[in-house]
């Protein structure tokens, strides 16, 4: 049996050497009595938020309670599907209202990256808004790839607000496996 089907590729590991690799810490302004002194209750909720906060931060979400976690980054991150069979690996990429033509895919260096951007082109001037619930701006999502993928054959195809990138599998040459001698001392 082969070591590497007990143990998946990273296929997002240099996506999150990209990520915040130091988290920012906010000077928190004392609040409570004079003096400065938090009263337990109030730090405990402090405690308990900053636990979910790097809970869910490491899943890429956006901090809770957190207005300043909220990035364009984390709300436009497009979800991604991975197979893979013997011969190719498939990965699909849900990025509806983003049209083919702000979408690119670059392959260097063993790495993947797939941009693209949603805009908002529609203007209505006889609208007041109150609430808008659609995001904008520009994503990215970068992909470590195995060394098993043929890089001069990957194909991408896009409809209906999927992008489906194709990946054939090569065959690698054969490690040569060296006996390593044991003595008694």
């Amino acid at each position: 049996m082969e070591l590497k089907k007990l143990a998946p590729w990273n296929w997002f590991k240099k996506e999150e050497e990209h990520a915040h690799a130091v988290p920012v810490q906010h000077a928190e302004k004392p609040q409570g009595v004079p003096g400065g002194h938090t009263p337990p209750m109030l730090q405990l909720h402090r405690d308990i938020d900053n636990l979910f906060g790097q809970f869910f931060a490491g899943w890429g979400m956006p901090r809770l309670g957190n207005w300043e976690g909220l990035s364009t980054d984390a709300l436009l991150k497009p979800k991604v599907d991975l197979s893979g069979a013997d011969n190719q690996y498939q990965l699909t990429v849900e990025i509806p209202g983003v049209e083919e033509k702000d979408i690119s895919v670059d392959v260097r260096q063993n790495t993947m990256t797939i941009r693209g951007e949603k805009r908002q082109e529609k203007e209505e001037k006889e609208k007041n808004h109150y609430r808008i619930e659609r995001s904008y701006g520009a994503f990215q999502r970068i992909l470590s790839l195995p060394e098993d993928v043929d890089q001069d054959s990957i194909k991408a195809a896009f409809k209906n607000g999927v992008l489906t990138i194709t990946m054939p599998r090569k065959a690698l040459p054969a490690s040569e496996v060296k006996q390593v001698a044991i003595t008694s001392e």
